[in-house]
């Protein structure tokens, strides 16, 4: 599993985005690459429809990840094919607060290793529900 394509391009995504290496999970992705992260509407996607290409993740880092601290802490694994679905939570500190976003994170390559979709199931009331100031 630690040698499959999309684990090592989920580790890459995940290392880049604590580290709020923009170019570094730019490059990750497919021109085409979709980003939903949470799947349908949110504050960071009125309209549900994703982030579709590399200008509009690119919109989305600046959105999402520059402005937090994120740590990752995944308790199981699941890679079948170019598809990786990780069960756990993510702990995203922001404007004060700290919020805690259980969930499964998904991710899926493409036959050069290149990240084409990201999708995160997680729900934005029931993270918002465990906000703590810091």
């Amino acid at each position: 599993m630690t040698d499959s394509p999309v684990h090592v391009a989920s580790q890459r995504s995940r290392a880049a985005a604590v580290a709020r290496d923009k170019q570094a999970w730019l490059a990750l992705f497919s021109d085409d690459a979709i980003v939903e992260d949470p799947i349908g509407p949110s504050h960071f996607d009125p309209e549900g429809k994703g982030h579709r290409g590399k200008d509009a993740i690119a919109a989305f880092f600046d959105m999402a990840i520059a402005p937090s601290e994120l740590e990752f802490y995944f308790h199981d694994t699941f890679v079948c094919g170019n598809e990786e679905a990780n069960v756990g939570h993510i702990m995203i500190t922001a404007k004060g607060y700290r919020v805690r976003a259980e969930g499964v994170f998904t991710y899926r390559v493409d036959d050069e290793g290149k990240i084409s979709a990201l999708r995160a199931y997680w729900e934005m009331d029931r993270a918002a529900a465990t906000a703590t100031k810091v």
